[in-house]
């Protein structure tokens, strides 16, 4: 990228991981000085491209170094780790990725227009259902952010759309980001570990609504409609309910707009997959943004009658004998782990792992009516147990010690045990991933294996018994 703003500026990368890496190179193409720290040698051992481009690796740096002048972190590292608090009381300025990404874009002749999500729930696929919209429109557009590209990847690329997926780490470190259109999806208790309280994650989302032209309200959800006030010259809001004049909603079984047009048809609730109320939601979300940027309503039907949806979530890896296994790892929290458990009405759960400060109380009572059994796994296991203790105490439960794949396998032996014909054995987790895996993405493939190797035994079984 061609001189700007950081030309010969010393500035140092926090975090040698994929946006790490994307922001460093970014900078040194930008001309600047540019010093990579990690606590891990072996993550900065892989930016052997880096150096021979002219940045410095440097291990476990808890200050920046003597002349720095702005530190740019990946999302995880917490404002409090000793690093970021050096940096911060030394006077040095601190972003992420995604705003150094604004800030490169904002110097290019043409910059490129943002579309934004964020929310507890949905952000992935909500995003990916706004790419494919934009795409059945002819847009030069991509999904970056959180959904897996850095955002700087993707406007070094020069696409003219950006289909922004950000989370609430990413949005902290974002301060002068501002989208043509957002929306907070939804919010629940997530990351509490990291923000502190549901008021300071709340705090965190808000900002992608800092000046938009169009800030996308979800009418449903009581966080997203207290975020979005104040904000955004134009207003718009999405509910599953019959839509009011300023609102995306749902009426005779198809999605309908009444805020970009009068009563104008978008979509069949049957052209929604994967189905479910949460996915409707989503998709609205998706069609609101892409209203706001200018589509017309039958891009929006072409888009997400096109939509693949993303691996784990609520995807179905095996059936037999009337019994489906259903893979949806992305529920790394209580809130999308209710959504996964509503879809079906008869459920073998699977649960459990790093709960990071949330709550199962109201998630186990709202849904013990649906549970045929629950195998319990992970780090935080002891909570959902007692949770099911408190409030479906007939449910059978059973608790897996192992914390690695051996586990999983076990779960899945287990959960098979216990479904009927007509039920679903359900990997919705309800917590993170990391004390067993290496991310939800691991989880999933594990938990399809398992499955695949119970259904081969069973069908195995069968053919003998035959």
């Amino acid at each position: 990228m061609a001189a700007g703003r950081f030309h010969g500026r010393e500035v140092l990368v926090a975090g040698a991981g994929v946006s790490g890496r994307s922001a460093a190179g970014a900078l040194l193409d930008a001309g600047a000085s540019v010093t990579v720290t990690d606590a891990s040698d072996e993550r900065l051992a892989a930016l052997a491209s880096l150096r021979a481009a002219g940045a410095e690796l440097v291990a476990g740096l808890t200050e920046p170094p003597a002349g720095t002048d702005l530190v740019v972190t990946s999302p995880g590292w917490r404002p409090e780790s000793p690093l970021l608090s050096a940096s911060a009381a030394a006077g040095v300025e601190v972003i992420g990725e995604v705003e150094l990404a604004w800030r490169l874009d904002a110097d290019k002749p043409e910059p490129a227009t943002w579309l934004a999500v964020t929310g507890t729930n949905g952000k992935t696929t909500t995003v990916s259902m706004l790419e494919a919209v934009l795409r059945a429109a002819g847009t030069d557009v991509v999904a970056c952010g959180n959904v897996g590209l850095p955002v700087v990847d993707a406007v070094r690329a020069g696409h003219r759309v950006l289909a922004v997926e950000l989370s609430s780490f990413q949005l902290h470190w974002s301060e002068s980001v501002r989208p043509l259109a957002g929306a907070v999806l939804n919010l629940a208790e997530d990351h509490l570990d990291w923000h502190g309280s549901l008021e300071s994650y709340g705090r965190a989302k808000e900002r992608i609504y800092f000046g938009n032209e169009v800030a996308v309200g979800n009418a449903d959800d009581a966080w997203s409609t207290r975020l979005v006030d104040g904000h955004g010259r134009r207003r718009v809001w999405i509910t599953l309910g019959e839509p009011e004049p300023g609102q995306l909603g749902v009426s005779g079984g198809r999605l309908v707009d009444r805020a970009f047009g009068d009563r104008r048809d978008l979509a069949a609730l049957g052209e929604v997959h994967p189905s479910g109320p949460h996915n409707q939601a989503n998709a609205l979300a998706a069609a609101a943004l892409a209203l706001a940027f200018g589509v017309e309503p039958a891009d929006v039907a072409a888009g997400l009658r096109s939509f693949q949806p993303g691996a784990h979530r609520s995807v179905v890896v095996g059936e037999a004998a009337g019994v489906s296994y259903v893979d949806d790892s992305k529920a790394t929290n209580p809130h999308a782990a209710d959504a996964a458990l509503r879809a079906h009405p008869r459920v073998v759960w699977i649960a459990g792992g790093l709960l990071k400060g949330a709550d199962v109380e109201q998630l186990v009572a709202d849904n013990a009516d649906r549970l045929d059994a629950a195998v319990l796994i992970g780090q935080d296991r002891e909570r959902f147990a007692a949770a099911l203790a408190r409030h479906a105490p007939d449910v059978p439960v059973r608790e897996v010690a192992a914390r690695d794949h051996t586990g999983m396998q076990e779960a899945v032996r287990l959960a098979g045990g216990f479904a009927r014909p007509g039920s679903v054995v359900l990997l919705a987790p309800a917590a993170a991933s990391m004390d067993m895996f290496t991310d939800y993405a691991e989880r999933g493939r594990c938990f399809a294996e398992a499955a695949g190797g119970v259904l081969a035994e069973s069908s195995t079984a069968t053919a003998h018994d035959g």
